[in-house]
């Protein structure tokens, strides 16, 4: 994709790697509009990007996802990027009471969201690249994020097959695999010993000014080009037997 003069929609855009990029993409001379479900996070990012455009959405109900993706076409028809960011994650055990409310979410925002949206934003005339952010637990799973990990596996197969299925609309789909990085997914400092999500933001600009259509780093890239046995040996050490 190029870099710069696009208009593009990030999806969780507030915080974390959606704020990262958003930032970046501003300083390369695009116009970026960001939603979210938190006002008060929204208008925070807008405060340190005073040129944001900021849009309040909760992307689990579907109703929603259709309203944005009308106020974009009627507000800003020449959007030409959509980055679905958005994500959550779950630290829990299957045997928790609220188990399933929790899984349901994550599956809404994770997966569902992108899905939709991408199937709705396709319509639009000027669009050009979808930006799917997956993770490099998508290759190896850690069992007390079960279904976070679960969701990326399926939202790394999905942006393949909407690779292909996109291919005679000359709609460009890429894939960001972050590794872990110091944000509050999750929780506020579960993540404090990672990396800044500046690094994998330089990372993913080498790579799309390269064109690559799988953009990863770190562990995640490990993990991307990882044998069964090797994968087998990392998701024993990440979850030791107590």
């Amino acid at each position: 994709m190029k870099l710069s003069n696009n208009k593009i929609l990030i999806t969780g855009g507030a915080t974390g790697i959606g704020f990262g990029l958003a930032e970046r993409f501003i300083r390369e001379n695009n116009q970026v509009i960001i939603c979210g479900r938190r006002e008060s996070a929204l208008q925070e990012a807008a405060k340190k990007l005073p040129s944001l455009h900021v849009k309040t959405c909760d992307l689990t109900v579907a109703a929603y996802r259709e309203e944005l993706y009308n106020w974009i076409s009627v507000h800003h028809p020449d959007l030409n990027v959509l980055i679905n960011n958005a994500g959550v994650q779950q630290h829990m055990s299957i045997s928790d009471p609220d188990f399933l409310a929790r899984t349901l979410e994550e599956i809404a925002i994770n997966n569902e969201a992108p899905v939709h949206l991408s199937s709705l934003f396709i319509n639009l005339p000027s669009l050009k690249t979808i930006i799917n952010v997956t993770s490099g637990l998508a290759f190896v799973p850690i069992a007390r994020i079960p279904v976070y990990c679960a969701s990326k596996a399926f939202l790394h197969s999905y942006t393949l097959s909407l690779r292909h299925l996109l291919k005679p609309k000359n709609i460009e789909v890429i894939e960001l695999i972050p590794p872990a990085l110091n944000t509050d997914l999750g929780g506020k400092g579960l993540h404090n010993y990672a990396p800044p999500v500046s690094e994998f933001i330089d990372a993913a600009f080498i790579g799309l000014r390269q064109g690559e259509s799988e953009i990863s780093s770190g562990f995640s890239d490990t993990m991307k080009n990882a044998g069964p046995e090797e994968l087998k040996k990392v998701f024993n050490r990440m979850n030791p037997v107590s």
